[in-house]
């Protein structure tokens, strides 16, 4: 695997870190089951995505084209209410982008579309989808964690996605010969008051035979 955009090898095998977007793309690379951009959210979007209302954060489940998200997102801001400003504004175009950016990855012109509020444990056991790919953001709260495993046996020492990070995961769907060694879940957070707010792409191959697999990240 080429180590290019600031790209590096994380701990956990199969996991690359990135410094830029760029780096995302080595999710396609021999041996990597998941990318990760490492960024820095901006303090002033932070702490207006933390200080809403649990209720107030936006909700959706919509299949479209990659290029309609910045409008789909626009019309959901405005049905929520959410108030006018340039942190409302960073929302859009992150999703926007983030969207454009796995579109153009896995080469798929359709994206499943899922912002989901949760305040329980969620999928709580450690996993892999049953899609090709999967981008995944954390805006507010804990993020994902991973690990190295297998379907019997949980890993033994888990990472956690830093909050406002994008991570690119291989499904099992994903063509190849080789079966992903990593897993993931959400982070266990019931009953600490705690509310997150998760983004989730998945690209679509075929529209017609597209469904929702019931499952929150």
């Amino acid at each position: 695997m080429s180590l290019h955009d600031g790209l590096v090898r994380e701990q956990c095998v199969g996991v690359c870190l990135a410094s830029s977007p760029k780096g995302l793309a080595s999710i396609k690379d021999a041996g990597c089951s998941a990318a990760i951009w490492k960024r820095e959210p901006a303090a002033k979007f932070q702490k207006w995505i933390d200080g809403l209302d649990p209720v107030d954060l936006p909700r959706a489940r919509i299949v479209l084209r990659a290029e309609m998200v910045r409008d789909a997102m626009t019309d959901l801001v405005d049905a929520y209410a959410l108030p006018n400003g340039d942190e409302r504004t960073m929302l859009i175009d992150d999703v926007a982008a983030l969207a454009a950016m796995f579109s153009s990855i896995m080469d798929s012109r359709y994206l499943r579309l899922r912002l989901d509020v949760i305040e329980t444990n969620a999928c709580r056991k450690f996993h892999i989808d049953a899609v090709t790919a999967r981008l995944i953001c954390t805006y507010r709260g804990r993020a994902t964690q991973y690990g190295n495993g297998t379907m019997s046996a949980e890993p033994r020492d888990i990472y956690d996605v830093p909050t406002g990070s994008p991570m690119i995961l291989r499904g099992t769907s994903w063509p190849s010969t080789s079966k992903p060694g990593l897993l993931h879940r959400s982070p266990p957070i019931e009953g600490t008051g705690e509310t997150r707010l998760v983004l989730v792409l998945d690209p679509i191959a075929d529209i017609e035979a597209d469904e929702f697999d019931g499952h929150l990240r």
